[in-house]
């Protein structure tokens, strides 16, 4: 298994459609950056958000049954979210992930310099969508998160060949991805 260059990244993208819309550079004036950089491709969140409000219901997270009435939605260019509280946002580009690759993102350090911490987990070979983005503020302050600027980069990693069953064969639950997606568990 090997890291991906940008020159990979460059072609699958513009060839293949693996990410779209697809920045073939770094932009990073007066932004938090996104784009194509020399080893992965700093992804941007879009200025949706599902932040988690107060608990007035006296309600338990409960990954198998998520109350929607435990967050609000927002729509803007600067999303706040509450101190030692977490959101859910959804990436700008839509992403096709192929046979023989798996992906790790990470946050980006503009953010976790200031206590914001970006989760995603891995894009599993074959899955393809916009990408459900976990942010938590640790921080006992109200933060900023910036819509439409970077939020997280995305590493390739190449197999030496590809998987037997993908997320695509095996029917992924979040496979194909519009919006925020709240978690599930499929059925039996």
């Amino acid at each position: 298994m090997g890291l991906k260059p940008d020159s990979w990244i460059r072609k699958m993208s513009l060839e293949h459609g693996m990410i779209e819309p697809f920045v073939e550079k770094q932009v990073g004036k007066g932004v938090i950056s996104y784009g194509l950089s020399s080893y992965g491709y700093d992804m941007r969140v879009s200025d949706t958000f599902k932040i988690f409000t107060p608990n007035p219901y006296n309600a338990i997270i409960d990954p198998k049954h998520m109350d929607p009435r435990l967050m609000f939605e927002f729509k803007g260019e600067v999303c706040i979210i509450p101190p030692n509280s977490f959101a859910l946002a959804v990436s700008v580009e839509y992403f096709r992930i192929p046979r023989d690759v798996l992906t790790l993102t990470v946050g980006k350090s503009t953010y976790a310099r200031t206590g914001i911490i970006t989760n995603v987990t891995p894009f599993e070979p074959g899955w393809e969508g916009f990408v459900t983005l976990e942010i938590s503020n640790t921080t006992p302050l109200p933060a900023k998160i910036y819509a439409n600027e970077g939020i997280a980069q995305v590493i390739f990693l190449e197999a030496d060949e590809p998987c037997e069953v993908s997320y695509a064969d095996r029917a992924g639950k979040y496979q194909k991805q519009q919006g925020i997606v709240l978690p599930k568990v499929q059925e039996e």
